[in-house]
């Protein structure tokens, strides 16, 4: 149950429902947090955490652009998660790591720069009942009307809890629609993202992704990229007209929770191939590197010993 596991919080380990901040906290009214969700998953010798060092190096790196501090160091972070995952008892689940700023405030600067660290572990299917979408099922996709947050606005490298209002209104307006998921242009008219997930697309037998610059550097769209490449596919890195959405063989949108989710339909286009042959292969490898099962990518896991 969700109300008996651990958090990490400002150095000590707490329950759950002693995890808490004021209403009025600069980070709830502001939107101040930054964060990272990552994922745990069993292997044969053990639960370990996938890329756990990208995720603290973007987090590192979110709070460079927020001229916020840390008050840990990078091996304080790797600790302090396995200890969380530890305590916790988990196998496989999700981490989230948010850094806040706790103080009572009503002013729009932060009241210092010394963030709040808490770290949270859960199953999603034992602590909120919540179902990983079956592979084979894939999901359907809209191409909604709302434009990614334009990188000339706020620092969307950032991975910040004010930048995800962008990706629920779009969600919002998918599912509003009878679709599960949305993918955004950016203010350029380009291809970029969904809200919480990478768009891949594939065609002629070349994958295709927004360049970083108009979204987020995610660490599942970095993985599937290198994985790619790994297995010989061609991999383009570009600015993408919105045609190609409807032209691709085969779409897929990458993130923590599915690592690999086929998209099936479109808007109006039903895709033929969901999922199609190139999606399949790059599941296959992910699924093998988060399982322990990859050599070439054994440093991506990290155990929690």
């Amino acid at each position: 149950m969700i109300k008996d596991r651990i958090v990490y919080l400002n150095g000590e380990y707490v329950p759950w429902e002693n995890a808490t901040v004021h209403i009025m906290c600069h980070s709830f009214g502001r939107g101040s947090a930054i964060f990272e969700v990552i994922s745990l998953h069993a292997t044969g010798s053990g639960p370990a955490i996938f890329r756990l060092q990208a995720h603290i190096d973007r987090l590192f790196r979110s709070a460079e652009l927020l001229d916020m501090e840390l008050p840990l160091t990078k091996e304080d972070f790797y600790e302090a998660v396995a200890e969380t995952v530890k305590r916790n008892g988990l196998q496989k689940g999700y981490l989230k790591i948010i850094c806040f700023y706790p103080e009572f405030s009503v002013d729009i600067l932060p009241p210092r720069k010394q963030l709040t660290v808490s770290i949270f572990a859960i199953d999603a299917e034992q602590d909120l009942g919540k179902h990983i979408v079956p592979f084979e099922e894939g999901t359907t996709l809209f191409l909604s009307s709302w434009r990614k947050l334009d990188p000339l606005t706020v620092p969307i490298e950032a991975k910040a809890a004010a930048n995800y209002l962008n990706g629920m209104v779009a969600r919002m307006e998918a599912q509003k629609k009878g679709f599960e998921y949305a993918v955004m242009l950016d203010t350029q008219g380009y291809i970029a993202e969904g809200g919480t997930e990478s768009a891949f697309l594939v065609k002629d037998n070349k994958l295709m992704t927004a360049a970083t610059g108009t979204v987020l550097k995610s660490i599942s769209r970095m993985s599937v990229l290198e994985t790619a490449k790994i297995a010989g596919i061609e991999c383009l890195e570009g600015r993408l007209k919105p045609e190609l959405l409807f032209e691709a063989e085969e779409i897929f949108l990458a993130s923590t929770p599915s690592k690999v989710l086929p998209v099936h339909k479109i808007n109006d286009r039903q895709l033929e191939q969901a999922p199609g042959p190139l999606t399949c292969k790059i599941a296959e490898l992910l699924d093998g590197i988060a399982g322990g099962n990859d050599e070439r990518f054994k440093d991506w896991m990290y155990p929690v010993l």
